[in-house]
């Protein structure tokens, strides 16, 4: 199954500076935990404490942002994309 995953600038220091990565798993909590098999570091940038994703990350499946899908049981099929997004903050 052939997952890409688009990896944020200010994450790229654990992907060896790829801004897309192959991710793999059933579902996004499966791909984030293969994620942090791979680049080390990472699921501690996406997921807080208690296991759920952090406040000030957006993550897409396919465009779609999965706060309004099934969050990480969100399923994944062949040729998805996941994009990790850091919220931007203003004033």
């Amino acid at each position: 199954m052939a997952i890409n995953v688009r990896v944020p600038q200010p994450l790229r220091g654990l992907t060896g500076n790829l801004s897309i990565v192959p991710g793999a798993g059933g579902t996004l909590g499966e791909c984030i935990t293969h994620l942090e098999a791979n680049h080390p570091g990472m699921r501690a940038r996406i997921l807080d404490d208690a296991g759920d994703i952090r406040r000030f990350v957006n993550l897409y499946i396919n465009g779609e942002d999965v706060r309004f899908m099934e969050g990480l049981a969100s399923p994944l099929k062949d040729g998805d994309e996941i994009s990790i997004v850091p919220a931007v903050a203003g004033g």
